[in-house]
């Protein structure tokens, strides 16, 4: 697959994909405390037990560049679609296919699992716990297959009004956030997953046509990103952690806040001022192979990497708590860091390379291509069955049944846009 990248593809698109997913794959695994004593077995967040830590999120909250990835990424498509006389649902259905077949694996694995283990008499606080955990990576699909819906008309007010459709976006997300911290209107803030991130997804198309300027000015946009951040936490409403928050309520993801966008925009900055000197070595074999590698299955490493988490800490709980009495935060925690990550790897890659063929599954030759309607009713329905999942799980949802019918709103929608399995 390396041997064959035509020459004209920019290898550093996929060299930033692949870093920020293996970056929060990573993150996630780090920011998890647990602790086994006395039988039972704590589950403790790191930017609580040390505040002092919440510098990492900065480190670790790369979503903003997975998001300037698509949008660069959606642009291509979109151009490539155009030349080659392949109309939005042509498109689509296409983009869609590959989001959410692996989803798919993963959520009806879950749903077994789920039911053996309600017949198995675990109770459902504990199913729930184990469930939301598993499935938190899935909340980026909610949005993201909503932006890719969206992405030919943002591209059209791109190529339109250019950085005018960007501010836009950008206006909508400042006066959300004004009206969430000024007037409490928290029901509004929710929308921000829309505005935010279609802003952010912007920017993929700002460097796709190659208006972001010199590495110098790149880096003026870095710092200012960061001078506007440190605005707003400082002296602002805003938290410190870029990843929830030790204050409950009140965090930079749940909703969105404009801190992402200007987080993404100081990243975006420094990461693309090295553009030039990275796409030289990528045009070396193993790195550029290793790229390959990653991108083949990256949707399957993201959506599994917690779900083998669990596995291994039940296992290790079953086993008396097996390498989990450790104090957190300790400087034996610590010390054991790599050891814990890398066994973590160690189990994931293998499962990833099992089920990755589901992401690279394409539809059947001559399968009929759903309408337009269908395509973007079945995302909806996907995408509310998502998010349901992401917030409640299984087990012990607010009403009954409400995990069942999530799964079903996910099956319903792949179904409505012809993305099940057999479907011609």
């Amino acid at each position: 697959m390396a041997a064959k990248t035509p020459a004209e593809r920019n290898r550093y698109v996929d060299f930033l994909r692949a870093v920020s997913i293996l970056m929060v794959v990573t993150g996630h695994w780090l920011i998890v405390a647990l602790y086994y004593e006395d039988g039972s077995l704590t589950t403790r967040d790191l930017l609580v037990i040390r505040p002092g830590t919440q510098w990492l999120t900065w480190v670790f909250q790369v979503m903003p560049i997975f998001f300037i990835v698509g949008g660069y990424a959606n642009a291509v498509s979109l151009e490539s679609a155009g030349r080659k006389g392949i109309d939005y649902a042509g498109w689509l259905v296409t983009r869609l296919n590959r989001l959410v077949s692996p989803l798919l694996v993963l959520l009806i694995a879950w749903g077994i699992l789920a039911f053996v283990l309600h017949i198995s008499g675990v109770t459902g606080d504990v199913l729930q716990l184990a469930s939301r955990a598993a499935l938190i990576p899935i909340w980026f699909l909610a949005i993201y297959v909503m932006v890719v819906v969206l992405a030919p008309l943002t591209y059209k007010a791109w190529q339109r009004w250019g950085f005018l459709s960007f501010w836009a976006f950008v206006l909508a997300g400042i006066l959300v956030d004004a009206a969430f911290f000024a007037a409490e209107l928290h029901w509004l803030g929710w929308s921000n997953y829309f505005w935010v991130w279609l802003a952010v997804h912007h920017l993929g198309y700002a460097w796709r046509d190659g208006r972001m300027g010199s590495p110098l000015r790149l880096l003026v946009y870095c710092a200012l990103g960061f001078a506007a951040l440190w605005l707003l936490i400082f002296k602002g409403p805003y938290p410190f952690a870029m990843v929830g928050s030790p204050d409950e309520a009140l965090s930079n993801t749940l909703p969105p806040k404009i801190t992402l966008l200007t987080l993404g925009i100081a990243q975006f900055g420094l990461l693309l001022s090295i553009e030039g000197p990275m796409r030289r070595l990528l045009a070396g074999d193993k790195l550029w192979t290793a790229t390959v590698l990653i991108n083949s299955m990256i949707m399957t490493l993201y959506l599994w990497h917690i779900t083998v988490m669990v596995i291994l800490v039940s296992l290790a709980f079953l086993a008396g708590g097996f390498g989990l009495g450790i104090e957190p935060a300790s400087s034996e925690w610590w010390l054991t860091r790599p050891v814990w990550i890398g066994v973590l790897y160690l189990v994931l890659v293998p499962v990833a390379l099992l089920l990755s063929s589901f992401e690279r599954r394409s539809r059947p030759a001559g399968a009929r291509i759903p309408s337009a309607g269908r395509l973007v009713g079945g995302a909806i329905l996907t995408c509310a069955g998502i998010a349901l999942l992401a917030m409640y799980g299984f087990g012990s949802s607010p009403l009954p049944f409400l995990d069942i019918a999530s799964l079903l709103l996910v099956v319903l929608g792949a179904g409505v846009s012809g993305l099940l399995p057999g479907q011609k």
